[in-house]
């Protein structure tokens, strides 16, 4: 993987917002498949699994119920689709790991409650590697564990603490293309970069809520430029760190209705008067965002309070260190 030496930053434009309360409840995961299709993890009364939508914010479905036989969840937390286009989702209060076919159909599970190696205690974070194995943010038991797909125990590492490379309730994972593991540390207020193989490289982010600042971060990403996205969940917002862990910008959410929202409040006459009634800025803004998936060219965020999903787009070119002139100490810029 190739960083780029600098980026020129021309802004992140907000796209669009799909979802809806009573449709996408309790987002806590968004995942974007083939042909269009987007298919988004709630855990509320009015979803157990997997609701499926398209780029129009139609319903098409959902996948999944409340339980714990095969296809069941619990806690659902993480969800990934894979190459095949299969569901693997990992849930939290079961403490395992189910992958179910693009129909629904029940494939495998696996996954045991404990704290020996192999053993999963509120697992909250999962992703898959570059040799396609699956790495768990194994939260209760503060650590990281690798597996295989079918669940083979493959390695372990961390411990609890406050110190480098220790962990206090860790929540989300991103693997960088190049093998580099980061890990949000929930209770530590941080997010911690490891190689592929656990070393600690560096800490991004202090305890806070300042814009440097994290508080509860859950979701990780890291795009091809270097750059960590942060659901900044208890700060109602997505923070950018650059490659180097130095903090750029924040998102705060630009949600307009759209879709199924926008029929829904167009029909409902109670609805309907107290949005007129009521002042719209809050409205649009990020409520506990607990995910970042990037894909198709695009941050999507799970904002898990409003029960939606806002989509983002990078707008940035990669530069050259001849291109710009020597850091400077004290950098300020303003361009009417």
């Amino acid at each position: 993987m190739a960083i780029a030496s600098a980026l020129f930053r021309c802004g992140f434009p907000y796209i669009k917002t799909l979802g809806m309360r009573r449709v996408t409840t309790g987002t806590v995961d968004v995942a974007p498949g083939e042909n269009g299709l987007v298919y988004v993890l709630g855990r509320s009364v009015f979803l157990f699994g997997i609701r499926i939508l398209n780029w129009d914010d139609e319903d098409l479905g959902y996948i999944g119920r409340e339980g714990t036989n095969d296809g069941q969840f619990q806690w659902p937390v993480k969800l990934i689709v894979d190459k095949n286009q299969n569901f693997i989702i990992l849930d939290e209060a079961l403490n395992r790991i189910t992958t179910m076919s693009s129909d629904g159909s029940f494939i495998s599970k696996w996954g045991e409650y404990g704290c020996d190696e192999g053993q999963l205690n509120r697992p909250a974070g999962m992703a898959l590697d570059k040799d396609d194995n699956l790495v768990i943010v194994d939260g209760f038991n503060h650590r990281v564990q690798k597996f295989t797909k079918e669940g083979k125990f493959l390695a372990s590492w961390g411990q609890y603490g406050s110190e480098e490379g220790q962990f206090n309730t860790p929540w989300g994972i991103g693997i960088r293309d190049d093998g580099d593991i980061f890990i949000s540390d929930w209770k530590n207020n941080r997010v911690q970069h490891f190689t592929e193989d656990g070393e600690f490289v560096k800490q991004i982010g202090l305890s806070g809520n300042d814009k440097a600042r994290l508080n509860r971060p859950a979701g990780v990403a890291i795009d091809e430029d270097g750059d960590v996205y942060v659901a900044d969940r208890s700060n109602h917002r997505v923070a950018i760190f650059d490659a180097q862990g130095r903090y750029v910008q924040e998102l705060l959410g630009d949600s307009q209705l759209m879709g199924m929202a926008k029929q829904y409040v167009r029909t409902n006459p109670v609805v309907l008067r107290l949005r007129e009634m009521t002042q719209l800025d809050e409205q649009k803004r990020f409520r506990y965002p607990t995910s970042v998936t990037l894909s198709q060219g695009m941050l999507w965020v799970g904002d898990t309070g409003s029960h939606r999903v806002q989509i983002y787009q990078k707008n940035a070119e990669r530069l050259e260190d001849h291109e710009l002139e020597s850091p400077r100490n004290s950098p300020k810029m303003i361009i009417n």
